[in-house]
């Protein structure tokens, strides 16, 4: 999709699966006007293309993932000042916290000038030894409902033109 009024771009990034499995109950929930896109191949047109904004990602060391920061230092100033008020929510997979990656997230979007149109989500899986932080992930269908929810929310709100 490519109409800017009809598209919620979800960039995501997953070391263990976590995070990937909340994108794609994301895409779920948001039906035909998501497009999901791995946070590695996400462009400046995927940015400007879209109406709104998920961003899915893991918090690794108290901070959002490499991957997922990559993605903001390679389109940041390509877009600034270009997508201003356009809605966004976040998502986040940690083992215990997940308010470093939120607050790192949530300071580019200011600089972006993006709207919080959702309360952030962040599924805790509580691992903690290095064992179990590295091991693959499966979430429980509850923590996979939310992102679903929160998918469905944010296609609806765009849909409607409430964002």
């Amino acid at each position: 999709m490519s109409n800017a009024e009809n598209t919620l771009l979800i960039a995501w990034h997953s070391r263990t699966g976590a995070s990937r499995a909340m994108a794609l109950a994301a895409a779920e929930g948001a039906g035909e006007i998501a497009r999901l896109i791995p946070a590695a191949q996400v462009t400046e047109a995927d940015l400007l293309e879209a109406s709104g904004y998920l961003f899915i990602c893991p918090e690794n060391l108290a901070s959002m993932s490499g991957e997922m920061k990559e993605m903001f230092d390679r389109t940041y100033y390509a877009v600034l000042n270009r997508i201003e008020g356009r809605p966004f929510a976040t998502a986040i997979a940690a083992g215990s916290d997940g308010e470093g990656a939120q607050r790192q997230i949530d300071r580019i979007a200011r600089g972006w000038r993006l709207r919080r149109v959702a309360d952030h989500l962040i599924v805790i899986t509580g691992a903690q030894s290095a064992a179990e932080i590295a091991a693959p992930k499966t979430l429980p269908a509850a923590q996979l409902s939310q992102s679903r929810d929160l998918g469905h929310s944010l296609s609806e709100g765009l849909r409607l033109g409430i964002f």
